[in-house]
């Protein structure tokens, strides 16, 4: 019934695709689909880490110059920018040890680890008088940042049913947003209250003991249970996501491509040059084209591209978390619709005209007003067209389509190297800018969202409305 596929050729889309349609209709059980309101609560807890990603990614922003006065470094402009960008270090650092601790202790286990320095970390910055201990917080904060999307992904993927792991998927997303958009509430009166900022730092230490104590009472990923050897714990835990007749089904399913290795240690030379090795190259390429399209650059210029247009900070930091936050709402409601590979595909396409819309606005070609509708315009779409796909889609396509046993580890390897980029192109987009000029350098980011497009057309499989097992048999490498 299907065409098994070799770990060489991943990138045979039609072959793999048409497998998909094929153990569809095979693996079809005649039943009703599991009542999504069984496995909502687990996500909803789950999501709370992409909150508090979002939150600590823009806690620093407003309140930077009040911390800097209060603590002593006002007009240092390295320990500024150690303050904000230290945290990408412990995120690396946490998201290399992401993979071995979810499947070391269990998906529940690593969000309580990720809470953890989150609440240590923030209670440092928050109580400390010195630059040190701001940064030993940051780096704890770090830590924790990192560990806590790709468990977020592997855990939304793992209890959700087929038929609305998109728009579960897309909640992570909408966390982030509602994580970031609170940041800049609560730093709103950093300005006329002193010492605003420490407030700023212990009110985030609530939604992290909430995620801790919460994921007491929250099932564990049956998937890591099976691996694990305790198959009956698994078809309880199946049982409260998807109910008591979908269980035993949902335990055939997991059986069937249970392959005897499952308790293998997975070597990080078997990711990078192993049969796994082609399928770890594209969601890493994903994450590193998602950071080389320029998001990041376009959220800390956007301030600048406002104020020129003659439109205050604080309200271009709202009109662009409004637009991020629709768009991942409109992407809900589309994931399982339309699928991940034409949201992602129409998505990269949407940024890399937006891209060409503000390198526009950035040259002589146009007026002066007409350069400011082009560079807030392009950059408004932009926002909106990555919120539709390429936000939201890698974190949920590669838990679909990596294999059970390396899905925790290769997880891991992808996000570090969107750590990586994020970290360069933070680093360098203000030189770049200087030196190259703000239409050289859009064009520069239109282009990789080209070579985006170009990437997923060829290389990324629809898995919309299929079951994980499904997706792994029909990807399963040949020995």
């Amino acid at each position: 019934m299907y065409k098994r596929t070799p770990s060489r050729d991943y990138s045979n889309t039609e072959d793999v695709e048409e497998n998909l349609d094929l153990l569809g209709n095979d693996l079809d059980k005649g039943t009703s689909s599991p009542s999504w309101k069984l496995s909502l609560p687990h996500v909803l807890v789950a999501t709370i880490s992409s909150f508090l990603f979002g939150y600590h990614l823009g806690v620093v922003n407003e309140p930077l110059e009040s911390i800097s006065v209060d603590l002593g470094f006002h007009g240092n402009t390295l320990a500024e920018g150690l303050v904000v960008s230290i945290c990408l270090g412990g995120a690396l650092i946490g998201c290399l040890l992401s993979g071995w601790i979810a499947d070391g202790v269990g998906r529940r286990r690593a969000f309580q680890l990720c809470a953890l320095p989150m609440i240590i970390g923030a209670s440092m910055s928050a109580a400390t008088n010195n630059l040190f201990g701001m940064l030993v917080g940051r780096l704890f904060v770090g830590t924790g940042l990192g560990l806590g999307p790709p468990v977020a992904s592997l855990y939304v993927t793992e209890v959700s049913p087929a038929f609305v792991r998109g728009t579960y998927g897309a909640f992570i997303q909408i966390a982030t947003c509602l994580g970031l958009m609170g940041s800049l509430f609560i730093g709103i009166p950093v300005k006329e209250i002193s010492g605003w900022w420490r407030v700023c730092f212990w009110v985030s230490t609530i939604p992290a003991a909430i995620l801790a104590t919460a994921m007491v009472f929250c099932a564990e990923s049956p998937h890591w249970l099976y691996k694990q050897g305790r198959t009956a714990e698994a078809e309880a835990e199946f049982e409260r996501l998807l109910g008591v007749s979908e269980a035993k089904f949902a335990m055939s399913e997991l059986s069937k491509v249970d392959r005897g290795d499952d308790t293998d240690t997975v070597k990080l030379s078997e990711l990078l040059h192993g049969r796994h090795s082609k399928v770890v190259f594209i969601g890493s390429t994903l994450f590193a084209l998602q950071q080389l399209s320029g998001i990041n650059a376009v959220f800390y210029f956007s301030s600048t591209v406002f104020k020129s247009a003659g439109v205050p900070s604080d309200i271009a930091n709202v009109c662009i978390g409004i637009v991020n936050l629709a768009g991942s709402i409109i992407s809900m409601g589309l994931m399982d619709k339309l699928g991940r590979k034409v949201l992602l595909f129409w998505s990269f396409f949407g940024m890399a005209i937006s891209m060409i819309l503000q390198a526009t606005g950035g040259s002589s070609l146009v007026s002066n007003l007409g350069a400011k509708y082009f560079s807030v315009g392009g950059m408004l779409l932009f926002v909106l067209t990555f919120a539709l796909g390429a936000g939201p889609v890698p974190g949920l396509l590669l838990p679909e389509i990596f294999p059970g046993r390396i899905r925790a580890k290769a997880m891991a390897v992808c996000m570090s190297v969107h750590w990586v980029i994020n970290f360069f192109v933070g680093l360098l987009f203000l030189r770049l800018l200087e030196k190259l000029g703000p239409q050289l350098l859009y064009s520069m980011f239109a282009t990789f969202c080209i070579m985006a497009v170009i990437f997923v057309k060829r290389n990324v499989v629809e898995t919309k409305g299929k079951s994980l097992h499904e997706i792994e048999i029909a990807l399963l490498p040949q020995d």
